[in-house]
């Protein structure tokens, strides 16, 4: 069965701010559903689970981009990358 969150349960599991949540379902980060008759917002379990495994992705290729390019060899090592006596 699919469970779904409030957004103050959504803020809590983020640790960051209703205000904050409200603005991630306004941009379409998170996807969330209005229910009933006065639109409250829920967000499915699965989806805050998957927003949260997307910042990880871009995170991870954000890291991946900003790594330095393979270090030159120091002045210890000969070019076969061995040391020097």
């Amino acid at each position: 069965m699919r469970r779904f969150l409030t957004l103050p349960d959504v803020a809590e599991a983020l640790n960051i701010s209703l205000s904050q949540t409200r603005a991630l379902i306004k941009t379409g980060d998170v996807e969330g559903i209005q229910i009933g008759g006065r639109g409250q917002w829920r967000v499915e379990e699965a989806k805050l689970d998957e927003y949260i495994e997307r910042q990880y992705a871009a995170q991870r290729a954000s890291r991946a981009t900003a790594a330095p390019a393979a270090q030159p060899a120091s002045p210890a090592q000969d070019e076969a990358g061995s040391a020097r006596s």
